[in-house]
């Protein structure tokens, strides 16, 4: 049992992670590095200690400091979110050693499923089909990748065995120009990863990325929570997630669901994670990887489903039973997840800095916006440019697309360029209302001139809205209230009610 979870990230991801644990009575601890010193989840939290400098090698990748800070701030949990240390085997074992407790799956898991060439070889004897590609487990040289890469064929990727996010993957049609880019995909690796070790998999054309939310306790129960369609990318990184797919029928994700759960059984999995998989023209699907951790989007599982999965994340590594069943799992409605990215889609989507000077955030029914920054918050290059997760809910899909419409029209940004215009085009967009589009539809049959006038558009509604600049002086920044201190834990209030509900 823990009382006091540090979170070992940033962003949006910390403050959400906040939220859960203040609804369950847990006190926080948050880390931040030099540039993230103004930030919201610093503000939340109930304590914070500086990391380090802004470079995440020297801040948020630096375990040692991690450590050192949960000794001196008496946490006896850590929750990694998502990316940084998520997904390290020897940050999960160290835990373990001290007595803290990993919010996440156990190390061995990881190891699994966190390398890709080994959660290939793992899936493989579980009977899982998988992407053609490398098959040794283990560190190959540049060599080795370049004389097996002709018996997988062209076009092939390039990927990271560690992390993922579209980091260290780069896309080869032909031998020759391999070695430039095995050299620039170890580069991003090691950078984004401290793991520069890559594998090789066959591109599959005209696919569809459909992944499977896994929910698993220490009693061996494992479920999923249904299917995210995350096929509207841009250079591999999710730009747009919906569930369910409009791509699967009941019958096909019965069947992915079932793949799914038999994957996770493979390596004795606890706590979140999610299967990926390509699904081809013809729905056959193939096993893309594991991410032993929680995702960017689970909110729209969690807006289709009901289930709070960081708070059931929570209760699993405090020894619960999973709250629901196969059989409870229920898909109702249809969710859309736009990321909203400090970058301009009119200048091939360059990251975009500044300070937030002016913000207005989409409300309503069905609407969810989970963020990090607020009014006068900076953004810097040092880190990944999603600002905002903006999330809405609606009976079905074509009300969900019309909800999302509505809600980036009144979302408003002023200081720092987002592509909030081209969420705007996509919704617009015939392929995607009639779900016909794949993983290569952003970069080959899109297009942001369809948009005539968007960018007018824009500097019109920036030169409007900079009017309202002028009265920031009685406007706060963010807004924070320290909660009551209670002397019953929001834990035993839980515990009540689900004996209650036996």
């Amino acid at each position: 049992m823990f009382n006091k979870v540090l979170i070992a990230n940033r962003g949006e991801i910390a403050v959400r992670i906040i939220r859960a644990c203040r609804e369950l009575g847990l006190e926080t601890v948050a880390v931040f590095s030099e540039a993230d010193r103004n930030a919201l989840h610093v503000r939340y939290a109930d304590e914070a200690y500086l990391l380090g400098p802004a470079p995440s090698r020297e801040s948020y990748l630096r375990a040692d400091k991690i450590f050192d800070i949960v000794k001196k701030s008496g946490a006896d949990a850590i929750h990694p979110g998502y990316g940084f240390l998520a997904e390290r085997e020897d940050f999960a074992a160290k835990c373990a050693d001290l007595g803290i407790t990993f919010i996440g799956p156990k190390p061995s898991s990881i190891a699994a499923m966190g390398d890709k060439g080994r959660a290939r070889a793992t899936v493989i004897k579980a009977g899982v089909p998988i992407v053609p590609g490398t098959e040794d487990v283990g560190n190959m040289t540049n060599d080795d990748l370049l004389n097996i890469a002709p018996s997988i064929g062209f076009p092939l990727l390039i990927k990271a065995t560690a992390g993922g996010g579209g980091k260290g993957m780069r896309e080869v049609k032909s031998l020759e120009e391999m070695p430039t880019l095995l050299q620039s995909a170890r580069r991003e690796a090691e950078s984004a990863f401290g793991d520069g070790n890559v594998y090789l998999e066959k591109l599959v054309e005209g696919a569809r990325h459909i992944e499977f939310q896994i929910m698993a306790d220490s009693h061996g129960n494992v479920i999923h929570l249904g299917e995210r369609e995350c096929s509207i990318q841009r250079r591999h990184q999710k730009l747009l997630e919906e569930s369910p797919s409009p791509f699967l029928d009941d019958e096909l994700r019965e069947k992915m669901g079932s793949v799914a759960v038999k994957s996770a059984q493979a390596v004795d999995y606890v706590n979140a994670g999610t299967i990926e998989f390509l699904v081809d023209k013809d729905r056959n699907f193939y096993f893309l990887e594991m991410n032993t951790r929680l995702q960017v989007e689970h909110p729209i599982t969690e807006m289709v489903t009901g289930v709070d999965i960081v708070a059931e994340q929570l209760r699993i590594a405090r020894g619960r039973q999973l709250s629901y069943t196969q059989e409870q799992i229920q898909l109702k409605g249809h969710a859309i997840e736009c990321r909203i990215n400090a970058e301009d889609p009119f200048n091939g989507f360059m990251p975009s800095t500044g300070r937030i000077t002016h913000s207005i955030l989409p409300t309503g029914p069905g609407v969810r916006v989970d963020t990090g920054v607020y009014l006068g918050f900076e953004i810097t290059p040092y880190y990944d440019p999603m600002i905002a997760k903006l999330i809405v809910w609606g009976e079905t899909r074509a009300q969900a697309i019309l909800r999302m419409r509505r809600a980036l029209e009144e979302y408003r940004i002023v200081g720092v360029r987002t592509n909030i215009p081209f969420h705007q085009t996509l919704m617009d967009s015939h392929r995607f209302m009639g779900g016909q589009f794949d993983t290569r539809f952003v970069e080959e049959r899109f297009s942001m001139e369809t948009a005539s006038g968007a960018e007018d558009k824009q500097t019109e509604i920036a030169a409007i809205l900079a009017t309202l600049v002028a009265h920031q002086q009685t406007e706060r920044s963010a807004h924070i209230v320290r909660r009551n201190e209670r002397d019953t834990s929001n834990w035993k209030w839980v515990g009540r009610w689900e004996r209650m509900h036996r």
